[in-house]
């Protein structure tokens, strides 16, 4: 790994570290995703001006109104995601800053990310390129529509609040396959597990979240 991806300082393993111990203090105890949340880089992810910032437990602008998540956040949405297990096939709407793709693409077999931000995908493709991660589609695209071309997916990650579940990706879910999906508007929104069973659908309510809007539409 190069110096860049390395990072030193404030971006150095040794930070990471303190983020993963304080991961597991919060309750993230899936060794695998601690694990990979430790071997990522996730400096490389945010502009440069908030590298020095991307190991607090805090998201972070990236542009166009976006955030990256908060490594809490994102290892809870990975655990919950791979409770019965590792996955095949996954689908992640909204590529985002690729943190969370790069994640996922550890621990999944194959990962298919929609982004409708141009800029934002080509961006996260760069990253993704730089770890040499090659288990990642892409494409840009509203992320409401998902990606029919290679549903049915086993795990579906949404990284933006719907005001209620999109019908298109309970459609492109698996039977006994799982969505992890912020749900709600401006007055509350509820990180929900979705999982899907040989007659419908059961839902749990894991916790309150707050994350910026499915938008429809392409930038």
């Amino acid at each position: 790994m190069n110096r860049r991806l390395q990072g030193i300082g404030m971006t150095s393993r040794r930070t990471r570290e303190r983020m993963v111990s304080r991961l597991k203090e919060q309750g993230i105890t899936n060794p695998s995703v601690l694990a990979v949340i430790l071997e990522t880089p996730r400096h490389i992810f945010v502009e440069e001006a908030f590298a020095s910032r991307a190991y607090e437990d805090t998201a972070l602008p990236i542009g166009f109104n976006q955030t990256i998540s908060q490594p809490y956040i994102v290892a809870r949405m990975t655990e919950l995601l791979l409770e019965k297990g590792p996955l095949d096939k996954v689908l992640e709407v909204g590529t985002g800053s690729g943190y969370q793709t790069a994640v996922l693409a550890q621990l999944a077999r194959r990962v298919h990310s929609v982004e409708r931000i141009y800029p934002l995908q080509q961006r996260a493709r760069r990253c993704i390129q730089d770890l040499h991660l090659r288990n990642v589609r892409m494409k840009h695209s509203d992320g409401g529509w998902g990606w029919d071309d290679y549903a049915p997916y086993d795990g579906i990650i949404v990284t933006a609040a719907p005001p209620e579940l999109p019908q298109p990706l309970l459609d492109q879910m698996a039977r006994g396959g799982v969505m992890v999906i912020p749900i709600g508007d401006g007055r509350g929104q509820f990180l929900q597990r979705v999982t899907r069973t040989e007659v419908g659908f059961q839902a749990e309510i894991i916790e309150p979240v707050s994350f910026v809007p499915l938008q429809g539409g392409l930038l």
